[in-house]
């Protein structure tokens, strides 16, 4: 591939731009300077350099962040700080999306890519991609709460019926469980249903991938997924 076409799918700018990166010497293969427009990348394990800070290529990529709170998931934030402030120009290019939201005031795994295929694999209504969600209540979570969140509630303007699995009580008002859709607000909506009321909500894992398998990532931290982690995130339990 050309080295300008090249910078421009990584999101460096149009065309005309990544020829004046490479004329004015800013770009460099694995250390060496390129300023040759003819110039062709083997992209097999490509490492460049851009005015001194270091790429690799990536046909697409696949971002993990734990978000904060306070940060909407939107381009245009208009109450809160947005999630996408995190990422540099060259990946907002890219057109990079959020797999998914979560409200301003909810913490934990947000995945974000610019793969099309990948986010309908995670977001799409049949394929019910397992999120797991951890949350402190206002009042105490009773036994009869979790067996009805277990044997599914109702939530208005919603059809069907929408079920916890594997909900577990880790403190009086604390409390677990994994659900496989994802409507909007639908887990406060769940808790609201059952007689109690969500607090602070936190998403621990998406498919099978966990913060735990992201060397627990602190909040405001992202790094790329494996290819290994991209599959754990699309599993379903088995």
């Amino acid at each position: 591939m050309l080295l300008e076409k090249m910078l421009q799918s990584q999101g460096f700018g149009s065309r005309k731009y990544c020829q004046q990166l490479i004329k004015s010497g800013a770009v460099q293969i694995h250390g060496e300077l390129i300023d040759n427009l003819k110039y062709k990348v083997n992209l097999d394990q490509l490492a460049f350099q851009v005015y001194g800070q270091n790429y690799v290529y990536r046909e697409k990529v696949y971002i993990a962040l734990h978000k904060p709170k306070g940060y909407e998931c939107s381009h245009q934030a208009t109450h809160h700080f947005s999630v996408f402030e995190f990422f540099d120009d060259a990946l907002m290019n890219r057109g990079l999306q959020c797999v998914g939201r979560l409200d301003q005031d909810t913490t934990g795994l947000l995945l974000l890519t610019d793969d099309g295929q990948f986010l309908q694999a995670l977001t799409h209504p049949k394929k019910h991609v397992p999120k797991v969600y951890e949350m402190y209540t206002a009042d105490d979570v009773t036994d009869a709460q979790l067996q009805q969140l277990e044997l599914g509630v109702e939530l208005r303007n919603e059809n069907g019926i929408f079920a916890a699995t594997e909900a577990m009580r880790l403190a009086e008002k604390q409390l677990r469980f994994t659900v496989h859709q994802g409507v909007y607000h639908q887990v406060k909506r769940m808790v609201a249903a059952v007689g109690n009321k969500v607090e602070q909500l936190h998403r621990a894992q998406i498919g099978q991938l966990g913060l735990e398998q992201l060397n627990h990532l602190a909040e405001g931290e992202w790094v790329y997924l494996t290819e290994a982690q991209i599959e754990l995130a699309k599993q379903r339990a088995e």
